[in-house]
């Protein structure tokens, strides 16, 4: 991206930020009403209320690029650039009122993502960086950290449930040989991972929107987010299975364990 076109796709990532936070503080810890989704997943007026100003907002400012979100159709999904949104990630955590959830916000270029933010708006925190562009976290520049050991290694993931079968075995061989895991940190867990707090989130069942945006943010603080056989990824990535690390000696060893029989 050119200098200029560079800072009008970070100031509207600001802005998009801003939005989604103002709507869900509305809603937040109130009687939102609940629905199920065929998938089984919830959803609430606030998810629905801030994808859509956000669509509102990015084809305002940007006619000719695609969005992908989580609660409405895709537009334009083929254009060289692709906002890819999660309005609210970890909608349960959010219905719960436990503040671990966050709006995500990716930018791709022919798929591969570029930009992206974390904001979880109860905290008032917010990461965002990119490709070129070094994470901040409020302003202030943040970095992965490089894990010395695998037994001091902490890591993250949304819940055990996500993990049966094949699955379930691998996960175990990473819990046993590591220091901590720590389940249900939705999407937070990658803005700490960011922040050189943790070492590796690894999550299965999850969708394009829930990894775009962090896949940019670890990516501008010096991490790498991959699938559990190593590869990049992007709006094309066929797995639902996500490994982010704050280093690639990391990375590699947690595709070992994971890839093991």
């Amino acid at each position: 991206m050119n200098s200029e076109f560079s800072k009008r796709c970070i100031q509207l990532a600001g802005r998009l930020a801003d939005a989604a936070r103002n709507i869900v503080l509305q809603h937040y810890r109130t009687d939102v009403a609940v629905e199920v989704k065929p998938d089984q997943s919830p959803v609430t007026a606030a998810d629905r209320d801030v994808e859509a100003e956000l669509r509102r907002l990015i084809t305002a400012e940007f006619p000719d690029h695609g969005i992908v979100g989580e609660e409405y159709s895709a537009y334009q999904s083929e254009a060289e650039y692709v906002w890819v949104l999660d309005p609210i990630d970890g909608t349960k955590a959010f219905i719960c009122g436990i503040p671990v959830f966050g709006t995500l916000i990716g930018l791709a270029q022919h798929g591969k993502p570029i930009l992206g933010v974390i904001d979880q708006p109860v905290l008032r925190e917010r990461w965002i960086g990119g490709v070129d562009y070094p994470t901040m976290l409020n302003d202030r520049p943040v970095r992965t950290r490089a894990c010395k050991t695998w037994d001091s290694a902490t890591v993250c993931a949304t819940t055990p449930d996500m993990f049966t079968g094949r699955d379930q075995k691998s996960f175990q061989r990473v819990q046993h040989e590591t220091k901590w895991v720590r389940y249900g940190t939705d999407c937070y867990a990658y803005g700490l991972l960011a922040t050189g707090l943790v070492d590796l989130v690894i999550e299965a069942d999850v969708k394009v929107h829930d990894y775009i945006g962090p896949a940019a943010v670890i990516a501008g603080a010096g991490g790498l987010v991959t699938d559990w056989t190593g590869a990049s990824v992007d709006l094309n990535t066929p797995t639902d299975h996500i490994i982010a690390a704050g280093d690639s000696a990391m990375q590699k060893q947690a595709l070992a364990f994971l890839g093991g029989d």
